[in-house]
């Protein structure tokens, strides 16, 4: 049991986990990590959110202040 908080391996897994919920943006593939929706879902939420930056063709960021607060009003 004293070994699990010596693994760093472990250790370093949690830590690059607990940066995902610090982010202010996260793309597509970490935001569906953290609430747990697919993607099609979670996209048509953070339409309605308007959370969605669009930096090119192909990056898409999602604003995590913007999408938790449009979240809440559901809870």
């Amino acid at each position: 049991m004293d070994n699990q908080y010596y693994d760093i391996e472990r250790r370093t897994a949690i830590k690059e986990e607990a940066r995902l919920f610090r982010r202010k943006f996260l793309t597509y593939e970490q935001a569906t990590v953290i609430y747990s929706i697919s993607h099609r879902k979670l996209r048509d939420l953070a339409e309605a959110a308007g959370a969605v930056y669009r930096i090119n063709d192909v990056t898409v960021l999602l604003n995590k202040e913007i999408l938790d607060e449009f979240l809440e009003q559901f809870i």
